[in-house]
C-alpha cells in the first residue's frame, strides 16, 4: 500500500503498524492476525458490521488492550511503552459515553483540556471552537444529563479533538448523528488531515467509506482487505461498471455478443428501461467501444455512463467474494 504523498513528521512515514495483531478472550478469537499500515496524515476507515473486531481493534492500538499474539507500534512506540508525552499525542473517543453527567457540557470539555495539559492561555478560545463545531456551544450550560443521546455523542467527538492531537482515533464518532452534522463532521475531519493529522475511524456506515484514502474491511475479526475506496469497488464488481441504455430492446444474439467482447467481465444485467449493466475492464476506454459497437449493429445507443456502486453493495459484495476465497483456500490446506 503507497501512501499518498505528504509531509512526514518523524522517522517513520507510519502512523501505525500492525502485524499478526491478535487478541482472544477465553476461547473467542475477537481479532485475528491482523497486519495494516496506516499512513500519516490520512484518514484509514474501518468498516464492518458490529462484532467484527472494530472496537477491540482499536483498543489494542491505544494500548488499553495487550495483544495475545503479534505487534503493534504507534507513532514509533508500543502502546504498552507510552510516555504522558506521546500519550498527548493521541485523541481517543470510545463508542461508549465515559464523561460526567452531573457536569455542564463546558465544564466536561474544560476537564478534558486540564487531563491533557492545555494552558490556561487561550484554553476558552479552543474550547469555544470546539463547541461551535460540534454544534454545542448554545447549550455549553446544560448539565449533560439532561442533553440527547446525540448531543452527547458531540460532546465526546469535542473532548477528543480539544487537545489538537496528532493521531486520531475514533470509534463510530458518527453513531446517532443525523446525516447533515454527520457530513459536517467528515468534512472537518478532511480538514484536519490537509493539517497533517492521522485520523482512524471506525463505522458501521459502510457508505462512510467514500470520506476515507484507505480502507480496511473487517468480518469476523479477520481484516479481509485493505485499499482505496476506488480499488475496493473495482475488487467487489471485477472492474468498473457501465450502464448501456437502447432506445429499442436488443436481442439476446446482440447481448450475446456484447458479452463476448474482450473488455466485457462477467454476466451482464438487464434493468428496468432497456439498460444493460455490465463490468468492464476500465470504464474509460469501454465507453467510446460500446458506443462504436453500438453503431456498427444499427442500434440506438442513447446513453453510456459509468455507474458507480453505492458502498452497502460494495461491501456485501467484498464479503461474500472474500469469504469465497478463504473458503476454497481453507478447502485446499
Amino acid at each position: 500500500m503507497q501512501a499518498k504523498q505528504r509531509n512526514i513528521v518523524g522517522g517513520s512515514e507510519w502512523a501505525v503498524e500492525a502485524s499478526r495483531l491478535t487478541k482472544q478472550f477465553g476461547d473467542e478469537i475477537a481479532v485475528n492476525e491482523l497486519s495494516f499500515q496506516v499512513p500519516k496524515g490520512t484518514i484509514f476507515g474501518f468498516i464492518g458490521p458490529s462484532g467484527s473486531g472494530k472496537t477491540t481493534t482499536i483498543r489494542l492500538l491505544t494500548g488499553i488492550y495487550s495483544p495475545t499474539e503479534g505487534k503493534v507500534v504507534v507513532l514509533g512506540s508500543p502502546p504498552n511503552k507510552f510516555s504522558p508525552f506521546m500519550r498527548g499525542k493521541i485523541g481517543y473517543m470510545p463508542q461508549l459515553f465515559v464523561l460526567y453527567p452531573d457536569l455542564s457540557v463546558w465544564e466536561n470539555l474544560n476537564f478534558s483540556a486540564s487531563l491533557y495539559g492545555q494552558a490556561l492561555f487561550g484554553r476558552k478560545k479552543q474550547l469555544k471552537s470546539v463547541l461551535e463545531f460540534v454544534e454545542l456551544y448554545p447549550h455549553r450550560n446544560k448539565l449533560v444529563r439532561n442533553i440527547s443521546g446525540g448531543m452527547q455523542r458531540r460532546l465526546s467527538l469535542a473532548s477528543t479533538l480539544v487537545h489538537r492531537p496528532e493521531l486520531i482515533f475514533l470509534d463510530e464518532p458518527t453513531g446517532g448523528i443525523d446525516p447533515v452534522l454527520r457530513r459536517k463532521i467528515w468534512d472537518h475531519f478532511r480538514e484536519l488531515r490537509e493539517h497533517g493529522r492521522t485520523l482512524f475511524v471506525t463505522t458501521q456506515y459502510v457508505g462512510e467509506a467514500a470520506y476515507c484514502d484507505y480502507v480496511g474491511v473487517m468480518a469476523n475479526g479477520r481484516l479481509l482487505i485493505v485499499a482505496t475506496p476506488e480499488e475496493l469497488r473495482r475488487r467487489a464488481f471485477g472492474g468498473d461498471v457501465i450502464d448501456l441504455q437502447t432506445g429499442e430492446d436488443i436481442s439476446w444474439n446482440h447481448i450475446a455478443q456484447l458479452q463476448k467482447l474482450p473488455f466485457v467481465r462477467g454476466r451482464i444485467s438487464l434493468l428496468p428501461g432497456r439498460t444493460y449493466r455490465l463490468t468492464v475492464d476500465n470504464a474509460s476506454t469501454a465507453l467510446p467501444e460500446l458506443i462504436q459497437w453500438g453503431q456498427e449493429r444499427n442500434i440506438n445507443v442513447e446513453s453510456t455512463k459509468e455507474y458507480i456502486p453505492p458502498f452497502d453493495d460494495v461491501f456485501v459484495a467484498l464479503v461474500q467474494n472474500l469469504g469465497d476465497e478463504n473458503g476454497s483456500q481453507g478447502e485446499k490446506e
